[in-house]
């Protein structure tokens, strides 16, 4: 028996593809500052190349999935919180490919968890000035392809958490669903 309170979207595979690309491209430009960190941790990076093969037309698979808990886990281990946010990044472009249809306001993390992450990443290598944070966001709106807003502007609004990361978070959502 079906929820009412459930909102169901139709998403297509070539829009998880370009919510894909879009999460592993912000989390690759990132990666850098976990290796400075972690140099013999490679979790984080392969999240990102199975984030870019399924983008590129590989498919779902276990080992992606794999992959994104794995970076996770990367996350978690270490004490740097940069490269903590680099390695969350890299989680959430590998999770993206499993965004479901489901609309719940956790659903826009699998999209826009990988630039917030990203964002805050920037934004604390410069000593947390949050002006670079804004620059950043302002390069994933340019980022962001039409796809990628379409699909943000069918889920709900992302709940107002605690953290740098959530402020980042729905400010991004914010001007890409303008």
């Amino acid at each position: 028996m079906k929820d009412k309170n459930k909102i169901e979207i139709q998403l297509g595979e070539d829009e998880l593809r370009e919510i894909a690309l879009f999460a592993a491209t912000c989390a690759r430009r990132v990666l850098p500052i976990f290796e400075v960190a972690c140099p013999n941790d490679q979790r984080p990076w392969d999240a990102i190349a199975e984030a870019e093969a399924f983008a590129a037309g590989d498919k779902r698979t276990a080992t992606l999935r794999a992959r994104a808990w794995a970076a996770y886990a990367a996350a978690r281990e270490t004490k740097d919180a940069a490269a903590a946010n680099a390695a969350h990044a890299a989680s959430h472009a590998a999770a993206a490919a499993y965004l479901h249809p489901l609309a719940t306001p956790h659903q826009v993390k699998h999209v826009l968890g990988a630039a917030a992450h990203q964002a805050l990443v920037l934004e604390l290598e410069a000593g947390n000035d949050i002006a670079v944070g804004k620059e950043q966001l302002h390069w994933a709106t340019n980022l962001a392809s039409p796809a990628v807003r379409d699909v943000l502007r069918r889920l709900p609004l992302p709940p107002h958490g605690r953290g740098r990361f959530s402020e980042l978070l729905n400010e991004l959502d914010a001007q890409l669903r303008d």
